[in-house]
């Protein structure tokens, strides 16, 4: 049994295709996709996931980083409803954080609202899911800030270094590996080895960051196991420890 813990499957590039897409990855041993929400448009497509496939498709909520605007009220507004509604639809609280990648305009209001969301996790006793890009170490600040013993969860698409994977796994988060560790310049490489198997979880944040040899095209949930065995290689155990391991991993998570 695969979970994969990130993946944005209610996207528009498997209108086409995504019953057949979704059944691949069950094909390949996917027993859970754990769906990140962005912001209010994602959810409608999301939750008829959640719907279609009770057990398998599991949505979280929250407002991604990234569509912090000017709505950013409003946004949350939207997210703590459905929140309110029923805590326990949800897997977690995601994905949240920091993007100062592209553009820092709204950079307050991220920091804003990464908190406010921090504070439904406590509140729910849920984990969370961070989007962190160009932005770890203003990440940890908030989360330090917040100081919650209790406040756990994954840094999603973890692609920092040695020292960013050791300060993640003090604060008691897992690492979210997913189809950058294939790449021959991705840097995960030197990071693996020097991380134990019982802080990693499996992701691919489909449809993006597919892994070699799908690079550059679309991504799906069906390729788990070339990422899990990747990490197989680097840290020279098998397939299945790697799988269950992480499979543990995830499902510990959610206690």
């Amino acid at each position: 049994m695969i979970i994969e813990t990130h993946a944005h499957l209610y996207d528009e590039q498997y209108d086409t295709d995504r019953e057949a897409m979704i059944q691949r990855a069950i094909d390949k041993g996917v027993d859970q996709f754990w769906l990140p929400n962005c912001d209010s448009e994602t959810i409608p497509g999301m939750m008829e996931l959640a719907k279609n496939y009770p057990g398998k498709c599991r949505p979280m909520i929250g407002l991604h980083p990234t569509y912090v605007k000017e709505n950013v009220e409003q946004e949350l507004a939207i997210m703590k409803e459905w929140l309110d509604k029923d805590p326990s639809a949800f897997v977690a609280i995601g994905e949240i954080g920091l993007d100062f990648y592209w553009d820092v305009t709204f950079a307050e209001q991220q920091k804003a609202a990464f908190l406010t969301q921090l504070q439904w996790a406590q509140a729910c006793k849920l984990p969370i899911a961070i989007h962190c890009r160009n932005a770890f170490w203003e990440t940890v600040e908030l989360i330090e800030k917040h100081n919650d013993p209790n406040l756990r969860g994954i840094f999603h698409c973890f692609s920092g270094g040695v020292e960013e994977a050791k300060k993640a796994i003090e604060l008691n988060f897992l690492l979210g590996i997913g189809g950058v560790v294939t790449f021959k310049n991705g840097g995960l490489d030197k990071v693996i080895p020097e991380v134990e198997l019982k802080h990693l979880v499996l992701e691919t944040d489909a449809p993006y960051l597919a892994p070699v040899p799908y690079r550059g095209k679309r991504n799906e949930s069906s390729y788990l196991p070339l990422i899990a065995q990747k990490i197989a290689d680097l840290k020279e155990v098998s397939l299945e420890t790697v799988t269950k391991i992480t499979t543990e991993n995830a499902l510990q998570l959610l206690q």
